[in-house]
């Protein structure tokens, strides 16, 4: 049987309450793609989201480009982590919320961004509430992990493995990660499950036509949406 809604976010919540304590890192997969995501971000934004902020790397950078940024996590430590790495930013709105029952304003946003999220919410109904939440002209950008399919994948998934120990291990000097961190993330996976990219295209074709979905090395996708 499978679990239900509450226990699992109950579970996820945990398990990022534990993350947000592990020693801080200068790279990471996420991290490795904040430049790539800041060249589809609006040069100047007044209001910006950021769901499922974790400890606020990239929400820092997206109030560079922002008058207000409301940044929202499911776990209460990340978000206290995420207020005292951010205290120099005094246009950061961090708050603890549940995505799933948060309540979406419409047209305010002139960007909403998810990284590392959105395979944690029903797709196409977050990605509806994104939308809708979008000022006309506004951005939305989506970074996030999929499952393989078929052999290419398998292949790329192959060669991220040797870029990955290279990159780790020029960026955080270390070819591994600690194993208490490890642990960590294999207890999370414990909880996760991906979309294929095929499953990923589809619902944007139909719930952000011209949406623009890319395919990345390190086990990420992307999604760059602009609206009309």
């Amino acid at each position: 049987m499978s679990k239900s809604k509450d226990k699992l976010t109950t579970e996820i919540q945990a398990d990022f309450d534990r993350i947000a304590l592990l020693p801080r890192t200068n790279w990471n997969h996420n991290s490795h793609y904040h430049g790539f995501l800041m060249k589809h971000i609006p040069a100047q934004c007044t209001e910006a989201l950021d769901i499922g902020c974790g400890t606020g790397s990239f929400t820092r950078l997206l109030a560079a480009r922002s008058d207000r940024v409301l940044a929202l996590d499911l776990s209460p430590q990340m978000i206290r982590v995420a207020k005292e790495r951010s205290r120099g930013f005094s246009n950061i709105d961090f708050q603890v919320a549940d995505v799933i029952g948060w309540e979406f304003p419409t047209e305010q946003f002139d960007c909403i961004v998810s990284i590392a999220m959105l395979h944690h919410l029903p797709i196409e109904e977050t990605l509806c509430k994104m939308k809708n939440a979008l000022k006309s002209g506004g951005a939305l950008v989506v970074l996030d992990l999929f499952q393989e399919e078929g052999l290419r994948d398998t292949l790329a998934s192959a060669l991220a493995v040797v870029v990955n120990a290279v990159l780790r291990l020029m960026k955080n000097g270390q070819l591994r990660e600690a194993r208490g961190v490890r642990e960590a993330w294999v207890k999370h996976g414990e909880h996760d499950s991906y979309p294929t990219l095929s499953e990923v295209q589809r619902v944007c074709a139909d719930v952000l036509p011209e949406a623009k979905v890319r395919k990345h090395l390190l086990w990420r996708y992307s999604v760059v949406w602009g609206k009309a």
